[in-house]
């Protein structure tokens, strides 16, 4: 038990900048107190004591105002960062290495008693503050759920779900935009990932500048590649009109792929 709660508490130093010591960890990190008595309560779950379970439960949530039922499973170094309003129902699962920010709710959306009703965290899962997470479906390894984002399907292992309803992005698609729009002299970072018509549109014109670029780039290929084909040509005087003429629908098949 001890070497657990020393890996907790070692889990928030390293995650938190703002933590300074073990002791401000341990006395002013209501995230590490609702984890040690949820333990406590889910003890007591697992061995029939349903009532006890469910009173320890509602004292965490008094102290703390992180809510966690008696029967989730919660694995080792979890993070509840900030955490004020995080809501844990009965049947979720957190796997290791995880971190939740405040206003978070792994919720179910069945009513029938004994099903899995609750998401399945991954190991090293980040969900955002105020991330709705609704559902007895599984977030893969390594996930992301951004801010306020209301996922109701499985995530895969990696990916990153943002917006309501949730949508995965594409991780490629993401590096190559933030590629082209630090060319142009700015971070995409400005450009939040969400449904706000002005973001939707910052990132068409990112898209649409590198696609131009790229077309620019093959055009002036082309024309190099015809320039050194007339330098050629000229040196033999009967074959230079048709030369011409052949490269000149080459260049033409370059420029439209």
């Amino acid at each position: 038990m001890l070497s657990r709660l020393r890996s907790d508490i070692q889990c928030i130093l390293d995650r938190d900048p703002a933590a300074r010591s073990r002791l401000e960890v341990i006395t002013c990190y209501p995230g590490l107190h609702a984890l040690v008595l949820h333990r406590r309560a889910h003890w007591c779950w697992q061995h029939g004591f349903k009532w006890l379970g469910r009173f320890i439960s509602h004292v965490a949530r008094f102290l703390t105002g992180i809510e966690i039922h008696p029967g989730a499973r919660i694995g080792e170094r979890v993070f509840f960062d900030h955490a004020m309003g995080v809501v844990v129902g009965e049947t979720a699962e957190i796997g290791d290495g995880c971190t939740i920010y405040q206003g978070v709710t792994l919720g179910g959306t069945s009513l029938y008693k004994g099903a899995k009703r609750h998401p399945t965290l991954g190991r090293n899962v980040v969900v955002g503050a105020g991330a709705q997470v609704l559902g007895g479906f599984a977030v893969g390894d390594g996930a992301k759920i951004g801010s306020n984002a209301v996922v109701t399907k499985p995530v895969p292992a990696g990916a990153t779900a943002v917006g309501n309803p949730a949508r995965i992005i594409h991780a490629d698609q993401e590096v190559q935009r933030e590629a082209a729009a630090s060319r142009m002299g700015f971070s995409a970072y400005g450009v939040t990932q969400n449904d706000d018509p002005l973001s939707q549109a910052l990132r068409g014109l990112i898209d649409s500048a590198a696609g131009q670029e790229h077309q620019i780039a093959l055009l002036w290929k082309a024309i190099e590649t015809l320039q050194a084909h007339r330098s050629e040509s000229n040196c033999v005087p009967g074959d230079a009109a048709t030369s011409e003429h052949f490269e000149a629908a080459r260049l033409n098949r370059l420029v439209d792929h």
